[in-house]
C-alpha cells in the first residue's frame, strides 16, 4: 500500500484513507486530515441530522480554491456496506429516471465521504420516504447587510412563526446568513409547506419594506435580508447542521441560542460564522442545540 494510504478500522468497517497532509483551505492551512477529525468528532451531534435523508456532497478534490462538484449519486467504488437509496432525479420531469442516493447513517459512512473531499454535506427536508418533517427559512443578507441584520430578522421570523405554534431553531449557514429550522408534522406536502412559508415572509416584507424582501429578483436585495421561502421545494436541499462550508476559512454551519441571536442582532456581542474548532468547543460544551428539532412538530397552517 502506498505510504500515504492506510487502512482504518471504524465500528467493523475497514477504510482506506488517504492523503491526509493535503491542504484543503489553503488560506487556514487546513488539511483533509483535520478536515477528517472534524468530522469524526463532531459526528455524535451531526448523525441525527442526517439520518435518514438523502445527501447532496459538494466535494472539493483539490482544496476550496479549486474546481469543485455537486455529487447526488453514489460515487464509483463506494463500499457494499454503505447504505442507497434509489430515488427520483431532483428536478427531472422523467418519473423513471432515478440515482442512487448515499445515506449517512454511521460514522463510517462520514468518514467514508471526508476522505473523498465531500467538504459540504446537503439534506431535503424530508426524510426517506415522507413527507417534510422540516420548515426551513434561509436568510440570505444582501450587502451591505449581514448577519447582524439577518438576525434581526430571525427574531421576527422566530415571533410571527410562533403565532401559529411553529418553534424556530436557529443556525449560521457558515457563509454569509442563517436559517431557522423548525420541526413540523411530516404530514403535509413539501407545496402546503412551501406555500406557507412564502405567504409569511410575503407577510413581514410588507411589515418591514426597508429591511426584507421575500423576492427571488438580486437587483432587489442589496441592503435587505431575503426571505428565500422556496428551501422548502421538494427538491431543495440546505446544508446540514454541523456540516463545514467551503471558504477562506474552516466555518461551519452551528447552532445558535436566541440568547445569542437577540445579543448578534443589538450589537451586544460581534457577529460572525463559527469556525470549526469553535463549533467543537461550542458541541463539547452545550451537547446538539438542535436536538429538540429531531422530535416531530406541529401542523403548518394551509
Amino acid at each position: 500500500m502506498p505510504r500515504d494510504r492506510f487502512l482504518v478500522h471504524i465500528e467493523g468497517r475497514d477504510l482506506e484513507l488517504s492523503n491526509l497532509d493535503k491542504v484543503m483551505y489553503p488560506s487556514a492551512g487546513f488539511t483533509k486530515g483535520e478536515v477528517i477529525d472534524y468530522y469524526t468528532r463532531v459526528a455524535p451531534v451531526l448523525l441525527p441530522h442526517l439520518r435518514d435523508r438523502a445527501v447532496t456532497r459538494i466535494r472539493y478534490p483539490n482544496g476550496v480554491d479549486e474546481a469543485h462538484f455537486f455529487e447526488k449519486n453514489r460515487p464509483g467504488g463506494t463500499p457494499d456496506w454503505v447504505r442507497l437509496e434509489r430515488l427520483p432525479v431532483p428536478g427531472s420531469t422523467k418519473s423513471r429516471e432515478t440515482i442512487d442516493f448515499v445515506v449517512v447513517d454511521d460514522l463510517p459512512t462520514l468518514v467514508w465521504l471526508a476522505n473523498l473531499a465531500a467538504i459540504e454535506l446537503h439534506t431535503p427536508q424530508w426524510r426517506i420516504g415522507a413527507d417534510p418533517d422540516l420548515l426551513v427559512v434561509d436568510l440570505d443578507p444582501g450587502a451591505p447587510a449581514g448577519l447582524r441584520e439577518c438576525c434581526a430578522v430571525a427574531m421576527l421570523m422566530r415571533d410571527r412563526l410562533s403565532a401559529d405554534g411553529i418553534t424556530a431553531y436557529p443556525k449560521t449557514s457558515g457563509k454569509k446568513g442563517m436559517q431557522l429550522c423548525c420541526p413540523i408534522s411530516g404530514t403535509q406536502s413539501s407545496d402546503v409547506v412551501s406555500g406557507y412559508t412564502k405567504r409569511v415572509a410575503e407577510e413581514l416584507a410588507k411589515i418591514v419594506p426597508g429591511s426584507i424582501t421575500a423576492k427571488m429578483a438580486r437587483q432587489l436585495r442589496p441592503g435587505k435580508i431575503f426571505i428565500d421561502w422556496s428551501q422548502n421545494n421538494a427538491f431543495k436541499t440546505t446544508v446540514a447542521p454541523y456540516s463545514l462550508r467551503a471558504g477562506a476559512t474552516p466555518t461551519a454551519s452551528t447552532p445558535l441560542t436566541w440568547d445569542e441571536v437577540m445579543a448578534m442582532a443589538t450589537g451586544e456581542i460581534p457577529s460572525g460564522q463559527c469556525g470549526a474548532i469553535e463549533t467543537l468547543q461550542r458541541v463539547e460544551e452545550r451537547g446538539d442545540l438542535l436536538a429538540a428539532m429531531l422530535q416531530p412538530g406541529p401542523i403548518v397552517p394551509e
